[in-house]
């Protein structure tokens, strides 16, 4: 699939653009990934983006538009922000043995894939983004969101 990144190029299909979105805020809700509070004062506030990706069929029809929200971490100071930076990601050479060891052993592997694996991660620290253009709430806009979970783009 091709990355989309500007509104510009979802504009062809406006409903299929605000189902993603609104799939994508509904994940966060589900999940509980943040809650809405005053904006505390000497701290760093976090903006928030949206990335675009389109998915297309055997013959690169579009159909389905894919968002996903992201915090624009790099504002985010180390020390400041966050103690440090970690990503639990297996090296290619432990699921090389992990698949060899299971084929000698006739164990059956299954593949998962969860949409939303990252909201999962709870946070250790206080971490704060602004409201989405387009998304503030009109009874509390000076408000901003403290993340619950982690985000993708928080370090």
């Amino acid at each position: 699939s091709q990355s989309v990144r500007t509104r510009r190029q979802l504009e062809s299909d406006a409903a299929m653009c605000m189902f993603a979105l609104t799939e994508e805020l509904h994940h966060f809700d589900r999940l509980d990934v943040w809650e809405l509070v005053d904006r505390p004062l000497c701290i760093n506030i976090i903006n928030l983006k949206w990335l675009w990706k389109n998915k297309r069929d055997e013959e690169n029809i579009v159909i389905r538009n894919k968002s996903r929200l992201v915090a624009k971490g790099y504002a985010q100071k180390e020390g400041v922000d966050f103690e440090e930076s970690f990503a639990p990601v297996a090296r290619l050479e432990a699921v090389r043995l992990f698949i060899a060891y299971a084929a000698h052993k006739s164990f059956t592997i299954y593949q998962i894939d969860i949409k939303t694996a990252f909201l999962y991660g709870p946070l250790k620290e206080e971490v704060y983004v602004n409201q989405l253009d387009g998304f503030v709430d009109p009874y509390h806009p000076d408000k901003v969101y403290r993340l619950k979970k982690a985000l993708y783009g928080v370090k």
